[in-house]
């Protein structure tokens, strides 16, 4: 049994993003699994055992991609797509005055090159400076310069690129009016116009270890499923996430998000913000031409649009290891990215046209004004949902949005603020 050998038994039960030994490990375990070459179901069942380690579940996903990237045969250009704002740190390598270093556009080109080496894939690297007063965009582009691979990445500037009267961001005023999306769109936009076949993108931090692009490419080649949707929630999925951040009130944000996103999660789409999806070149064409938003909702507004265009979709499990210290919700503020997500998820069920809960819509115009509103909220939990299970969530027989707004009202009487 897969279980008993000396890979399982020795494999590390933590990983440490900022450790360049931890990368090199999982690498010499990956590349130790494929040479023994267990069938790929004795391999996916070791790594659910709940005793399996974390390096090796990770190893497991590595492995799966490797295998699919090596089987295909007809050439591919697919890009990758990264933000950057506030990311001189990660860019950076782990030191004693940058304890948080990730190496990650370094780290970055690696994995990608490890997954297409000797394969009919060709692939480049879009880092986005998203209006960064920190100078990401210049350390990336110093750091990409030296690099052996410099020719498959492509830096780019939001700044250098709005205002603008035409194309997908003739809505962005400026730079400093994007949360992520609009840098984001401007690396789709290049990609598309540098000839990629299907674009994926992710963060600029090392969460998503992209040797796993396998995994998205798998159903996009042979099922030829144009949107391709990483997912964290799948019972199959690795995660080591930080959820401490959030207070019991979550369950009343989630609640209102699931009314409000009623065609996305009615179609069991859980992880909407996972920053690991492909979209086939020629469709997110389409999706970007006229955006709603340029914050940090346009993942639900990207689907938003495939849904009402009867898009099919594929969900997949993939490994995922949160990079807190220098995640924007906690930069920022939590409740500043869920005022974001949830006015973004208006705004975007509108214009798409999607069935939703139009009353809870009109509850959050009335009610979120601002994070302040929402701070009042996650510390506390209703009656309604104190017993309520995660499949709960959403329907409005549990907590209606009359109750809904009854609640937040209450919450404002007592703090004074109504």
């Amino acid at each position: 049994m897969l279980s008993e050998s000396p890979l399982f038994k020795t494999a590390k039960p933590r990983f440490d993003l900022t450790d360049p030994a931890d990368q090199e490990n999982l690498y010499q375990l990956t590349e130790q699994l494929l040479a023994e070459n267990p069938a790929a179901d004795e391999l996916k069942a070791a790594a659910l055992l709940p005793e399996a380690p974390l390096e090796f579940k990770i190893a497991a996903k590595l492995v799966a991609s490797r295998r699919y990237m090596q089987q295909i045969q007809q050439p591919l250009q697919i890009a990758v797509v990264f933000a950057m704002w506030g990311e001189q740190n990660r860019l950076r390598p782990r030191s004693a005055d940058n304890p948080t270093g990730e190496d990650s556009l370094r780290t970055k080109l690696q994995q990608l090159s490890w997954a297409a080496a000797g394969t009919p894939v060709n692939w480049t690297l879009y880092a986005v400076d998203d209006g960064c007063p920190h100078g990401s965009g210049p350390l990336a582009a110093e750091i990409a310069a030296a690099h052996p691979q410099s020719d498959q990445v492509r830096v780019l500037y939001l700044d250098e690129a709005v205002p603008t009267e035409s194309g997908p961001l003739a809505g962005l005023p400026g730079a400093n009016d994007s949360r992520k999306a609009g840098a984001i769109i401007l690396g789709c936009m290049q990609a598309i116009g540098d000839g990629a076949t299907a674009v994926i993108y992710t963060d600029a931090d090392n969460s998503v270890h992209l040797g796993q692009i396998g995994l998205l490419l798998q159903p996009y080649l042979e099922n030829g499923t144009r949107v391709i949707l990483g997912n964290r929630k799948h019972p199959e999925a690795v995660l080591v996430k930080v959820e401490g951040r959030w207070g019991i009130g979550i369950k009343l944000l989630r609640h209102m998000q699931r009314m409000v996103g009623h065609a996305i999660f009615s179609q069991n789409i859980r992880d909407t913000q996972a920053a690991f999806k492909l979209y086939d070149a020629a469709l997110l064409q389409e999706i970007i031409a006229a955006p709603t938003v340029f914050d940090f909702s346009f993942d639900t507004d990207w689907l938003l649009a495939a849904i009402a265009r009867r898009e099919p979709f594929t969900r997949v499990p993939f490994a995922f290891i949160d990079s807190a210290a220098e995640s924007a919700s906690i930069t920022q503020g939590p409740m500043t990215t869920w005022e974001t997500l949830l006015g973004g998820l208006v705004k975007a069920v509108r214009r798409h046209g999607v069935p939703h809960n139009e009353e809870m819509a009109r509850v959050l115009d009335e009610e979120m004004h601002s994070a302040a509103d929402l701070e009042l909220l996650i510390n506390h939990l209703p009656p309604e949902l104190a017993n309520a299970s995660d499949a709960d969530l959403g329907d409005p027989a549990v907590m209606s949005p009359t109750a809904v707004q009854a609640w937040i009202q209450q919450r404002k009487r007592e703090e004074g603020v109504l």
